[in-house]
């Protein structure tokens, strides 16, 4: 499993497991399959209401807590209730994660007027050690700049949309201008977006005898890109291949022509975002 250096010099795995929309025994289970198949990188949040099923399937897997690197994100809601609030959610994940760190804490979304306060209370606990890294997500360049304005710890990820149709050229190269690592979430698209089944992308895994999206996923890591596709088992031993080949400049090309700066969802813009 290839790993990026943060700024902070701790590593992260470069592919993990989102676990978006899991729930239940099914969030446990995969989780523990995921480790299982030889991730270490597991993705929730707050939001997700599920930390409690991927602390456990953490716990059920034969995987050392000190090999796995855990990420969560400080819920919107919270983050309008204050910092008293903030302080309780974080000691919550914690406890539901079943860990005594959490390796990387985000800011899930820019809440207006709520940032600053989120980020001292995060930055409080690195300083206590509950916490390790801390970053954002969904940040666009002038919400970056204004939170580097008191920023006592620099953020060392910014977790964004990206994918074929959404590649965030402009604020990727601006985030690692910065020095913060950048990862993607929903790389195969949401909803009614199709990214796998475009024609260029299936002529591209069928020249390299690969499925469609171990094309879009090797194309995201040699971008120098984080990813953290949905944790699905019959896709695990597919997404850990796609260190067996490479795309050329060319591919690489063709797969950056398919941009229409397409979110999956106009709802998840950072600018009009309704919290």
């Amino acid at each position: 499993m290839m790993r990026i250096r943060l700024s902070n010099g701790y590593e992260i795995p470069q592919i993990g497991v989102g676990t978006w929309t899991l729930r239940g025994d099914t969030a446990r289970q995969n989780v523990r399959l995921a480790l299982e198949a030889g991730f270490r990188h597991i993705d929730t949040a707050q939001m997700y209401e599920n930390e409690v099923e991927v602390g456990q399937g953490i716990a059920d897997s034969s995987v050392s807590r000190q090999d796995i690197f855990v990420t969560t994100k400080v819920n919107t809601n919270v983050m309008r209730e204050g910092c008293d609030a903030i302080r309780q959610s974080i000691d919550e994940s914690l406890t539901k994660l079943k860990t005594d760190y959490i390796d990387l804490l985000l800011i899930h979304w820019p809440v207006k007027d709520c940032v600053k306060g989120t980020w001292l209370v995060m930055e409080e606990s690195v300083s206590q050690g509950k916490v390790r890294s801390i970053g954002v997500s969904n940040f666009n360049s002038h919400h970056l700049d204004e939170l580097l304005s008191y920023a006592k710890i620099r953020p060392v990820v910014n977790q964004i949309e990206v994918h074929p149709f959404m590649t965030q050229e402009e604020n990727i190269a601006y985030n690692h201008q910065l020095g913060i690592q950048v990862e993607a979430w929903g790389p195969f698209g949401q909803g009614d977006i199709d990214v796998v089944g475009h024609p260029v992308l299936q002529s591209l895994a069928k020249k390299h005898r690969k499925t469609a999206s171990q094309i879009v996923l090797r194309w995201l890591v040699q971008r120098g890109l984080i990813t953290i596709p949905r944790a699905k088992p019959n896709h695990f031993a597919e997404n850990l291949e796609i260190m067996s080949f490479t795309l050329s400049e060319e591919d690489m090309a063709s797969v950056n022509s398919l941009n229409k700066n397409l979110r999956s969802n106009e709802l998840n813009d950072p600018e009009t975002f309704p919290w």
